[in-house]
């Protein structure tokens, strides 16, 4: 119980991550538009959200027509003479959710008005949707890209502190040229091996492995100086004893012993690979419009300042990033606390 209350903040954090990663799975069914889906006749429109009071009286749910003021300078107003009803379960064009389950209901939706919880962008599109599917690619590269890390950290750090001698010396010397390169600068320099006008399925997977090259050698460095002293134990000695195979001596005695320390590493390291795929797409080398990332979104208002001052609804993108990644890492602050016997 004390250590529950001491690390509420990650159990938030927890729960904050599962909302996410729940968003970016049902995204179909929730985003009132599709991701590519575009209006531009209301391009940069403001925040339009439903509504429950109209003349200081309580009513079903609705949102106000938009009346286009000046198309030339993008600027609008709430026509407070049209109502549009919102209703939930609402029919659309068919989607499939999580890419399984088809469907043509939506969590909530206004079929004769419009409904922009965080605006829209420079070509009408609603910022809300592109969110919660920019969420799929931003999330689950941090997820997979570790995955892919954990596999090689162990498996090279694990062979590296047992065998010793020559292979140590190999396998060590290749982390440290991988370590001695400025994390960004190798990942551009990666990425510009490959051509720019990648689709962006091709991207999405040319940057989990570009972000997952990277970032396992320094997590191998440590599981073989773990190795090294988890070796020398008393049941390791009587494995060998048994005649237990080399691998089988690593991969069931050897390494679930560093998993506590492990499993901390990789939360605290997944924020570097969101910001990572971030940095790619808000340079234009990542995911490639019209499919939504945060960073592709971000790279949109920041490349243009008019942007940024007159719709600062477009820098959402970026708070999300910022409320991931303090996530992961309030997240990996609790797990490395309650790993910890001394913190007991």
């Amino acid at each position: 119980m004390r250590l529950r209350k001491k690390h509420r903040v990650s159990y938030i954090a927890l729960w904050g991550l599962v909302f996410l990663y729940g968003l970016a799975i049902l995204a179909d069914f929730i985003a009132p538009y599709s991701y590519s889906y575009q209006d531009r006749e209301y391009a940069l429109c403001g925040p339009v959200v439903p509504r429950c009071i109209h003349k200081g009286k309580f009513t079903a749910p609705f949102v106000y027509g938009i009346d286009i003021v000046n198309p030339a300078f993008k600027e609008y107003r709430a026509d407070t003479s049209k109502m549009y009803p919102v209703k939930l379960f609402t029919k659309g064009p068919e989607r499939r959710i999580a890419g399984f389950i088809k469907t043509d209901r939506y969590l909530f939706g206004s079929t004769e008005g419009k409904i922009f919880l965080f605006g829209t962008d420079n070509h009408g599109r609603d910022v809300f949707s592109r969110v919660l599917y920019g969420a799929r690619v931003s999330l689950s590269i941090g997820v997979i890209g570790v995955a892919v890390s954990f596999i090689l950290g162990l498996l090279v750090g694990g062979a590296s502190g047992y065998f010793g001698g020559r292979i140590d010396t190999c396998l060590m010397r290749a982390v440290e040229i991988i370590m001695m390169f400025p994390f960004f600068y190798l990942m551009l320099a990666l990425r510009a091996i490959f051509p720019p006008n990648l689709s962006s399925v091709k991207a999405y997977f040319l940057i989990v492995i570009i972000l997952s090259l990277i970032g396992w050698a320094s997590l191998a460095r440590i599981i073989r100086g773990m190795v090294l002293s988890i070796k020398e134990e008393e049941y390791v000695m009587a494995a060998r004893a048994l005649g237990l195979s080399s691998f089988r001596i690593i991969t069931r005695h050897i390494l679930p012993n560093t998993f506590s320390y492990t499993i901390t590493a990789l939360t605290l390291s997944i924020p570097g690979y969101i910001l990572g795929e971030s940095a790619l797409s808000l340079l234009g080398l990542g995911i490639q419009e019209p499919y939504p990332s945060w960073g592709n979104m971000l790279s949109v208002a920041v490349g243009n300042l008019r942007i940024i001052t007159g719709a600062p609804w477009m820098l959402v993108p970026g708070f999300f990033i910022f409320i991931t990644v303090l996530a992961f890492n309030f997240l990996g602050d609790g797990i490395r606390d309650v790993t910890d016997p001394k913190t007991w």
